[in-house]
């Protein structure tokens, strides 16, 4: 019985008190073997491997010993492979039987691969204690990739890419804690062109189940890169890639239902065939290629409340074509936004690096339903060229072009990030658009300046940007162009002992003036003031908690209601219609907490509700808002995840307290995970929205109209009981190689939450296979 904790205690490494210094070079041995990954180290090849140990806190407390945890490192020719132990002094390891890339409730150890050694994007390779997989990407430009990886880097902008490398991994609970094991082809990775290989490594461990980070290179949150602080594997030798051809052909048929009420039938539409093309052209240039893609079973987004009508919604891409390889088209404003490219027919991709340049091209032909005159296919170019500047800087180059013979439009923009004094960064962009449409042409600026000092204590960041009224781009993605927009955001942090209920403490102040873009031209005045008051405290545990006061004044904004007519006796004793004009300003005061648990063994939940008097969008008056979002994930068994979410919104006059708006987005979604590479997964959303009648409600109380161009209508009631019900079985052995069978429909209700009276208004089944042929 004392034999594995005897072992245990033997393979534990005695810890230095502040980590593996940054830089810290290691040459990991190349060895003629090949093992089988069964999550067990006991093969001969694993006593010959490089061992990193001496891993540091991370979060909360940087700096302190960290968790015992050893990762081993060899390569052969054709594959690096990695090692972990993860000793546990907290109770046991939370590990679920999780589908690819949701394991980060799990506890999981994450290889950051920098294989090009610039110090500005990495592969993350994820794994649990059961090695299910999660994997991203890393790029140094204020942006990450994949779920996981936000957290790592200190609160860096969240983006979810998973791209689904191919690499093997299996691991096993132990009595010490769990052990993994890790092979990753060369084929699945992109890497210099060079004989001899460094690259940069840094290894971060989630214990989730404690609320804390370790890292294997000691990191500081304060630094402005994060992979700058990464160790080295230097020495890599004699890489055999191979020839990286993909080949995955892909055949799916749907059957789309139609009719009313108990009349409903489904027709077959013919099967389709497409597919894609993945070619290594060198170690690090990789060329794609896809016709006639289905992408029929990737989650449909989840509904989000649109509170601002000037800022549009933003939904992430999730299209595995695109995915692979998105890190090379981040660019500011999002001047790059694949999914502008809705559903090619056929497209082409160019991703890599070469001479220190990294280099993104897509090439497509969009579908007919998505040109100016519904009867042409546009073609689409996105480019984006990043040249790396000394150690961590680097110069940027973007050019979109969707064309067709109804119109066209290009926009063409440069920028920068310049990193100075280990926590500094300075970024700028400048852009032109050219549009022409309907006869007439027109060109646009944008630009972009933001200053951060990433301090440990003392933060500091501001931003002055500008997007032209008329600037257009018809493959990028503007929130809210037409306006100038300056951002100050100083913070400060305090740090207190491990013992203590309070781990982190961050304060900060935001001032936020917006001008409408031709009034700031002209110098004609601002339009919104803002003031921010904001706390953020990591507790002990895992626990975070936020709260804050916002103090903001909103200025009329005459173009997003210039439809808006009133009929009626406007106080001169006749009845007239005319321009509706609200009141010039409104004031709004409001308070937020946000609560966020840790991530339990079996339960992890967060909040935030929002209360105060703001502005009523609708009518454009003064309003009392209320905003709320629940959501729990719950794991009962290994095997079962229940994720839920309710996002509410109600808008009342502060004139009579009557409500404008109230929306609610309840969303439901359960997995069953059959086995590593089979689950079941379902979805519900309910989106109800009612919304009063809108009149003048700041002036005259008279109703409101809007001009359709034809005749006006009035801003009578709407409203809307959206069901949405989607389902999914899917069996994947390795990515690419999958069969997916689903059911999805749509459905108004008769009445809110009257979900027994469904009118279906639409429904399809679809199956789809395909095969990964590799090379």
């Amino acid at each position: 019985m004392l034999a594995p904790l005897v072992a245990a205690l033997a393979l534990t490494p005695l810890l230095p008190p502040r980590g593996t210094p940054p830089g810290t070079v290691v040459r990991p041995p190349r060895l003629d073997a090949s093992i089988e990954v069964d999550g067990r180290l006991d093969e001969p090849a694993w006593t010959s491997a490089a061992r990193l140990a001496g891993f540091a806190r991370y979060q909360p407390t940087e700096g302190e010993p960290a968790d015992s945890t050893v990762v081993l490192v060899w390569y052969s020719a054709t594959a690096i492979h990695f090692g972990i132990r993860a000793y546990e002094s907290h109770g046991a390891a939370n590990a679920t039987l999780a589908d690819r890339d949701h394991i980060f409730s799990d506890d999981n150890v994450q290889l950051f691969l920098d294989t090009y050694h610039d110090g500005r994007q990495a592969i993350v390779l994820g794994v649990n204690p059961l090695g299910v997989q999660g994997d991203g990407t890393l790029v140094e430009s204020g942006r990450s990739g994949g779920g996981f990886a936000a957290s790592a880097v200190g609160g860096r902008e969240p983006t979810d890419l998973s791209p689904d490398f191919v690499f093997q991994s299996k691991g096993r609970l132990t009595p010490w804690g769990y052990e993994v094991e890790v092979r990753v082809p060369f084929k699945s990775l992109r890497y210099q062109s060079a004989d001899v290989q460094t690259w940069g490594l840094q290894v971060v461990r989630q214990i989730q189940h404690a609320g804390e980070e370790d890292t294997w290179a000691a990191a500081k949150r304060d630094a402005a890169s994060f992979l700058g602080q990464s160790g080295v594997l230097a020495d890599l030798s004699e890489l055999h890639r191979g020839l990286v051809m993909d080949v995955t052909p892909e055949l799916t048929q749907r059957w789309d239902g139609q009719g009313a009420g108990t009349r409903w039938a489904y027709d077959a539409a013919q099967w389709r065939l497409g597919g894609t093309v993945r070619w290594g052209v060198t170690e690090n240039l990789t060329l794609n290629g896809t016709v006639r893609p289905d992408f029929s079973q990737v989650e449909a987004d989840a509904g989000q409340i649109q509170f601002d009508p000037r800022v549009a919604l933003y939904y992430a891409e999730r299209r595995p074509f695109f995915l692979d390889g998105l890190e090379f088209f981040s660019a500011p404003n999002n001047l790059i936004y694949t999914r502008a490219l809705v559903q090619p027919d056929a497209a082409v991709k160019l991703t890599g690096k070469a001479a220190s340049t990294n280099l993104g091209l897509i090439a497509g032909l969009d579908g007919r339903d998505y040109s100016l005159a519904g009867d042409e296919r546009p073609r689409v170019l996105m480019t984006r060229v990043q040249r790396d500047i000394g150690r961590s800087s680097r110069l940027g180059l973007v050019y979109t072009d969707r064309a067709e013979a109804a119109g066209s439009n290009r926009v063409l923009g440069v920028d920068g990030r310049y990193v100075f004094g280990g926590v500094y960064a300075a970024q700028f962009q400048v852009a032109g658009s050219r549009t022409a449409a309907g006869g007439a042409t027109t060109e646009a600026p944008l630009w972009q300046a933001r200053f951060i000092r990433s301090g440990r204590r003392v933060g500091f960041r501001t931003t002055f940007a500008g997007v032209s009224d008329r600037f257009e781009t018809w493959s990028g993605f503007i929130g809210r162009p037409g306006i100038v927009q300056w951002n100050i955001d100083p913070n400060y942090t305090w740090s207190f002992a491990p013992d203590r209920f309070v781990q982190r403490l961050t304060a900060d102040v935001v001032l936020d003036g917006t001008w409408q873009y031709q009034h700031f031209i002209h110098g004609t005045g601002i339009q919104d003031r803002k003031l921010h008051l904001n706390a953020t405290a990591l507790l002990r545990g895992g626990w975070t908690v936020a709260t804050g006061w916002f103090i903001e004044q909103f200025g009329y904004d005459d173009q997003l209601y210039a439809p808006y007519r009133i009929v009626g006796d406007t106080g001169a004793g006749v009845v007239d219609t005319v321009a509706f004009t609200g009141t010039p300003t409104i004031p709004n005061s409001e308070v937020f907490v946000q609560v966020n648990t840790p991530q339990f063994q079996r339960v992890n939940a967060f909040g935030f509700a929002l209360y105060g008097h703001d502005e009523n969008f609708y009518e454009w008056s003064s309003a009392w808002l209320w905003v709320g979002q629940l959501g729990v994930n719950w794991r009962p068994t290994d095997q079962v995840r229940l994720g839920a979410t309710y996002d509410w919104q109600r808008v009342d006059r502060r004139s009579d307290g009557s409500t404008v708006n109230v929306t609610q987005i309840p969303r439901v979604t359960l997995e069953y995970q059959v086995s590593r590479p089979l689950f079941v997964r379902l979805i519900g959303q309910y989106i109800r929205t009612d919304t009063d009648s809108l009149r003048d409600d700041s002036r005259t109380g008279l109703p409101l109209y809007r001009d359709t161009g034809s005749g006006l209508v009035r801003a009578g009631p709407r409203t809307v009981n959206d069901v949405r019900l989607d389902a999914l079985v899917s069996y994947r052995p390795t990515p690419g190689t999958v069969l997916f069978v689903g059911y999805g429909s749509s459905y108004d209700a008769a009445g809110a939450y009257r979900l027994t009276d469904l009118d279906r208004r639409a429904d399809g089944f679809f199956v789809k296979l395909s095969y990964l042929f590799r090379a």
